[in-house]
């Protein structure tokens, strides 16, 4: 089913993409705009879910092109940790396609609270990430950062997931790259954008071959998407984040218990 999408749809699917795709590159979450927006104006669930990688993957590109200075040094961890985020995102994407289009359907309100507690707990993650920083420079010795055999499983989890579903996969890869690798905040936010990116490319890539994608609300979103990664770290920080981040999980809550009822 593809809904009529009327100059009012259009403009609250680009809005939805240009605060999704900011959101994205700063902290994660903005799959909880856009997602649902696609499901207001008519979308069913699984052509929403594939719809929304889709459109929202030119906002992972512009965060990471933001953060290419803080990507200097990284080559090795992205290659490594990048091949095992395309073998999860391929195995993500494939669970999602040939699963019953109901089983995601009845799921859906779960995964979005999911992703909003999810949310809520990024501060507290991006605490314990500083202090663990903070108390390794106290010591003296020089970023570790080594790609232990616990962090790749962790990762090819997130990628499972994120190719899956995707809304809270910037937190979640956040939380797991602040456990395992010992450097600045920055910089692993940086190398988190940049995983997302892949695992995002290869879910649409195996989306537009085997899935169904709405390709006008693309066609609406991806640009604006785009933009609003470029301009993400950027606009979130003239922004409140606890406004920023108790509106966007109020939102999450919202539609969940929308569609439980």
């Amino acid at each position: 089913m593809h809904p009529h999408l009327d100059a009012a749809r259009i403009a609250l699917l680009a809005v939805a993409a240009f605060f999704a795709g900011g959101i994205n590159a700063v902290a994660g979450g903005g799959s909880l705009i856009s997602f649902p927006a696609l499901l207001l104006v008519g979308y069913p669930a699984l052509t929403a879910n594939v719809t929304n990688a889709t459109a929202l993957l030119p906002g992972y590109l512009g965060g990471s092109v933001g953060y290419r200075r803080e990507l200097q040094g990284q080559r090795s961890r992205l290659l490594r940790l990048g091949a095992l985020s395309i073998g999860g995102a391929v195995l993500g994407a494939f669970l999602l396609l040939v699963g019953p289009a109901g089983v995601f359907q009845r799921i859906v309100p779960w995964l979005i609270l999911g992703a909003c507690a999810l949310l809520v707990a990024q501060p507290w993650i991006a605490r314990r990430v500083a202090a663990r920083q903070v108390r390794h420079e106290a010591s003296g010795n020089p970023a570790q950062g080594e790609l232990t055999p616990e962090l790749g499983t962790a990762q090819a989890v997130s990628a499972i997931y994120g190719a899956y579903f995707g809304a809270g996969l910037g937190v979640i890869t956040l939380a797991t790259l602040g456990i395992f690798l010992d450097d600045s905040l920055q910089r692993i936010n940086a190398l988190k954008g940049a995983l997302s990116l892949v695992i995002n490319v290869v879910a649409v890539v195996y989306f537009i071959a085997f899935g169904s994608v709405a390709w006008l609300a693309v066609a609406i979103m991806a640009p604006v998407s785009y933009v609003g990664g470029m301009a993400g770290v950027m606009v979130a920080r003239r922004l409140d984040d606890r406004v920023l981040r108790v509106s966007v999980v109020c939102f999450g809550v919202a539609v969940a218990v929308r569609l439980l009822l």
